[in-house]
């Protein structure tokens, strides 16, 4: 009999059904391209050149999640780095070969997003919506704070025995 699947099991495995699918379909097209590069992509489309910072902000990642996916994407000649004006911090842009994939790109992430509409179709509680509320809640009440919350419950039910 398998073993219950926990929430992280089971959030690594939906990412994993979801990303698998994105990336056979970029590969179907003809792109060397990865879903995670997806935010960065965005923000860079929307507003080049950009820091670190800003693209990280825009992309609603961490900045250090977004300087391991800036790293790949400079690595697969996506993007570029160039000093800002007052020399502090490099700043991003796409590469030539980043604006030539954009069309393709805008298409996939269309389809992507037709077929996201389609599963949340299917389910009886919409997953955009679960998700977003999930992130609301987590945000007023961290999953730090609610694991030490349920480790001072647990030292107290031990204590009270």
């Amino acid at each position: 009999m398998p073993m219950q699947m926990t929430l992280g099991t089971q959030l690594r495995h939906l990412i994993e059904l979801l990303d698998g699918a994105v990336q056979r379909n970029y590969a179907a097209m003809g792109l060397a391209y990865r879903p995670r590069y997806t935010p960065i992509m965005r923000a860079l489309m929307a507003q080049e050149p950009s820091s670190l910072g800003d693209v990280a902000q825009c992309a609603g990642i961490t900045q250090p999640a977004a300087s391991q996916t800036v790293a790949l994407m400079i690595a697969d000649g996506l993007i570029e780095t160039a000093p800002s004006t007052d020399g502090r911090q490099k700043l991003l842009r796409l590469s030539p070969a980043g604006r030539a994939i954009a069309d393709e790109l805008r298409k996939a992430w269309a389809c992507t997003a037709m077929a996201a509409q389609s599963l949340d179709d299917d389910l009886p509680t919409p997953l955009t919506g679960l998700l977003a509320e999930a992130i609301k809640a987590l945000d007023a009440k961290s999953f730090d704070e609610r694991i030490r919350s349920a480790q001072a419950l647990k030292n107290a039910q031990k204590d009270a025995k």
